[in-house]
C-alpha cells in the first residue's frame, strides 16, 4: 500500500508540470523550470531517489541491454557494426564480430521495445522556442541535485563529492580538491558524436593510495605518475610483453623511485613510459600493474549534456544525465576468462540478462563493475535513473567486444599532458585506430555509408557526401595532415543543434526513457521494428573484424620522440579483404 501511495504521489506531482513548480523558478512552453522568479506557486519537494525506490525491482525489458542502434536496417551494405563487434582484443576476449552478420538476439530482443524511435514528438516540439530551449540547457541543474543527493540517510550509492561549477585547473585536477581529475579524449564513434545529440565530459579517480606518497602524505606528484602508469596500460593495446612507449606528462621518477623512460636513470621531467612497472607508486606500491586493466576501486564520471553552439566545445551547463561507475572487484586473466565463457554459455542457454543491484545504489555486472545513473525528471532535475533504465547502460559496458575493461572513453584519452584538462575537441585530429591506415572517422563513414547508425543524419550526408559516395578529400581536412580537426567532422550545425536539443526535451516532459533517449531530428527509416530476417544482409566483404577502441597517434604532436617509437603495428590481424 505504500508503495501504490509514493507512485500517486510521484503522478500527481510529476505530470503537471505547469503548475507543480519549485517556488523560485517559472517554466518554458512545455513546462520545464528555466528561470527564477518570484512565484509563489506550490512548492514540492525534490527527492532524487524517489521514483527508482517506488519502482524498484520492476523489470519488463531484460533486453534493453540491446541498445537502439543494434537494430539498424543495413541494406546489404551499410555496417556500423564493427566499431562495438569486433574481435577480441587485449584482455577483452569476447569476439563478437558475428553480430555483424546476423540478429543473434532472444525471442524477447527480436521485438525493437525502443518506441520513441517511432514516435512523433513534434506536437512538443513545435511549442518549443529557440529562446525558451537556450535558457532551458543553460540552467544548472547539478548544484541542486547535489545539495539533495548530500541529505539522503541510509543510502549505499554514489554521491556527488565534486563541485562541477568549481571547474577545474590547467592540468585538469577538480578545484574542490576531491582529486577527480577531468581528460581530454577522442569521442567514440556514431552516437557519440555531438552531432547526433549530446555532448560529454569525463573525470577519473583513483582511491586514496594512489594520491598518497610512501609517508602517508597527499602527493599530487606520486597521483600524476600512478596516472600516468595506468594511461600507459590502458591506451596501448598488446599484452603484457608489448612496449608501452605511451607519452605522458612530465614526471619526476625520484618520487617514483623507478625507471619510467627505460634510460637506465633517475630523473625529472620524464615524458614517455617506455615498459610498465611491476606495481603502482607511493601508498599504492602493493598494488600490481595490469596490462589492459584498472587497478580495483577506479571510478569514473560521465556527465552527457545538451549542445549548445555558443559554449566552448558545445557543452551545455544543463547535465542530462550524470553517470558513475566503479570498478569494486579485482580482475585478472583467469576471471576475466571465465566471465566471457559463462557469459557464452549464458547466450547458449537463451538466458536472459540478470543483474545484481539496482537503480537506487549502483547495478553491477559480473566483470566487477558496479554502474549508476542519474536522469533528467519532468522539471529537469535529476533523479536517479529505475532499474529498467539501468539496464540499458548495463549493455555497452559489459556484453560488447571493443571495451577496454568494460570503459570507452579512458582508453580514447589524447597522450601526454594536453590530454589532462577540462574537454575539449580543439586540436584532435582523426588518427586511425590502431593497426588501421585510415583516419578512424573518415573508415566508419566509409563503411556505414552515413555519420550515425541509422543514417539519419542529413547534415552529415549533404555535407560529406556526394551522391552517395564519401567525399575523402573534405574528410581528410581533419586528419593529421590535414587543417582542421574533428569538430570540422562531427560538431553540428546551430539549426541542427537547436533541433536535437528539442527533440530530447519533448523526451524529458514524457519521461518514458525506458523506451528510449535518443533525440531525433526525424523519425529513422532504416531501423527495424521487428527482426524477421535473422540475417543483417551484409557480404562477407562488408564484415570487418579489426576494430579496436585503441588510437594511433603517430605523427601528432601528441606522440612519442620518433627516436623512441616502438610503437608495435601488428597488434591486430586485419582480416577483412577489401578493408578500408
Amino acid at each position: 500500500m505504500k508503495r501504490i501511495w509514493l507512485l500517486f504521489l510521484l503522478l500527481v506531482g510529476g505530470c503537471d508540470l505547469a503548475t507543480n513548480l519549485s517556488s523560485k523558478k517559472e517554466t518554458d512552453e512545455i513546462g520545464l523550470i528555466t528561470t527564477v522568479s518570484n512565484s509563489n506557486e506550490q512548492i514540492i519537494d525534490y527527492e532524487p531517489l524517489a521514483l527508482a525506490l517506488a519502482t524498484q525491482g520492476d523489470i519488463y525489458n531484460a533486453e534493453a541491454v540491446i541498445p537502439p542502434q543494434c537494430y539498424t536496417k543495413t541494406d546489404g551494405k551499410n555496417n556500423p557494426c564493427w566499431a562495438c563487434h569486433t574481435n577480441k582484443t587485449a584482455r577483452n576476449l569476447k569476439s563478437d564480430w558475428p553480430l555483424q552478420r546476423e540478429y543473434a538476439f532472444s525471442d524477447l530482443g527480436l521485438t525493437n521495445n525502443w518506441d520513441n524511435l517511432f514516435s512523433d514528438h513534434s506536437s512538443i516540439t513545435q511549442k518549443i522556442s529557440n529562446q525558451g530551449m537556450l535558457d532551458y540547457i543553460r540552467e544548472d541543474n547539478y548544484s541542486e541535485f547535489k545539495t539533495a543527493m548530500e541529505k539522503q540517510v541510509n543510502y549505499a550509492g554514489w554521491t556527488p563529492d565534486i563541485d562541477l561549477h568549481a571547474g577545474f585547473d590547467n592540468e585538469g585536477f577538480a578545484l574542490d580538491g576531491s582529486w577527480w581529475r577531468s581528460f581530454v579524449y577522442k569521442p567514440f564513434l556514431g552516437t557519440f558524436f555531438p552531432t547526433n545529440g549530446a555532448t560529454d565530459d569525463t573525470m577519473i579517480r583513483l582511491p586514496k593510495p594512489f594520491y598518497t606518497d610512501e609517508n602517508g602524505q597527499l602527493s599530487k606528484e606520486v597521483y600524476k605518475i600512478n596516472l600516468a602508469i595506468v594511461e600507459a596500460t590502458m591506451t596501448t593495446g598488446g599484452n603484457a610483453n608489448t612496449p608501452t612507449n605511451r607519452k605522458v606528462e612530465p614526471l619526476d621518477e625520484t618520487i617514483a623511485h623507478v625507471d619510467l623512460n627505460g634510460d637506465g636513470k633517475l630523473t625529472q621531467g620524464v615524458t614517455t613510459i617506455a615498459n610498465l612497472p611491476k606495481f603502482y607508486v607511493g601508498s599504492a606500491s602493493r598494488y600490481p600493474v595490469k596490462k589492459n586493466l584498472y587497478p580495483r576501486d577506479v571510478e569514473f564520471l560521465h556527465t552527457v549534456r545538451y549542445v549548445d553552439p555558443d559554449s566552448p566545445n558545445f557543452l551545455s551547463k544543463r547535465i542530462k544525465e550524470v553517470r558513475y561507475s566503479v570498478k569494486n572487484l579485482e580482475t585478472d586473466r583467469w576471471s576475466m576468462s571465465r566471465y566471457y565463457d559463462h557469459e557464452e554459455e549464458n547466450k547458449e542457454e537463451e538466458r536472459l540478462p540478470l543483474f545484481a543491484g539496482n537503480g537506487v545504489s549502483g547495478m553491477r555486472s559480473d566483470i566487477g563493475w558496479k554502474l549508476q545513473g542519474f536522469i533528467e525528471d519532468g522539471k529537469g532535475r535529476l533523479r536517479a535513473q529505475t532499474d529498467q533504465e539501468t539496464y540499458y547502460c548495463m549493455g555497452c559496458h559489459g556484453n560488447i567486444g571493443v571495451t577496454a575493461d568494460q570503459s570507452f572513453s579512458f582508453p580514447r584519452k589524447v597522450p601526454g599532458e594536453y590530454g589532462w584538462g577540462e574537454f575539449t575537441l580543439a586540436g584532435i585530429p582523426d588518427v586511425p585506430q590502431l593497426g588501421h591506415v585510415l583516419p578512424e572517422i573518415m573508415t566508419y563513414l566509409l563503411r556505414n555509408g552515413g555519420g550515425d547508425e541509422f543514417r539519419n543524419n542529413d547534415e552529415m550526408i549533404e555535407r560529406f557526401f556526394v551522391d552517395g559516395h564519401l567525399n575523402e578529400q573534405e574528410v581528410r581536412r581533419a586528419s593529421v595532415e590535414g587543417d582542421k580537426d574533428i569538430r570540422h567532422l562531427i560538431l553540428p550545425s546551430r539549426e541542427r543543434a537547436y533541433a536535437l536539443n528539442k527533440s530530447y526535451m519533448a523526451l524529458v516532459k514524457q519521461q518514458r526513457f525506458d523506451k528510449g533517449r535518443d533525440p531525433m531530428v526525424s523519425m529513422p527509416k532504416n531501423v527495424h521494428k521487428n527482426i524477421i530476417e535473422i540475417s543483417a544482409g551484409l557480404s562477407e566483404e562488408k564484415i570487418f573484424k579489426d576494430g579496436t577502441i585503441f588510437l594511433d597517434w603517430r605523427g601528432t604532436d601528441f606522440d612519442v620522440d620518433e627516436s623512441t617509437q616502438k610503437v608495435v603495428l601488428s597488434l591486430i590481424e586485419v582480416q577483412s579483404e577489401g578493408a578500408p
